[in-house]
């Protein structure tokens, strides 16, 4: 798989947990465990997707 690819799959499931996260937002019954567990994943998908572009313009 290529790097452009890795980051674009990153890039859909940080979309996705956006989505995910806004949903759980607005119910009135909004678990904050379930919420914050969402909100680490999407950092940690970030960070990696950050990592991944700053290795790969120190190649460049």
């Amino acid at each position: 798989m290529s790097l452009q690819t890795h980051l674009t799959q990153l890039a859909r499931k940080h979309e996705a947990l956006e989505r995910e996260i806004h949903n759980a937002t607005v119910r009135p019954s909004a678990n904050d465990l379930r919420i914050a567990e969402l909100k680490r994943r999407k950092l940690h998908l970030k960070d990696e997707m950050n990592r991944l572009r700053t290795d790969t313009d120190a190649l460049h």
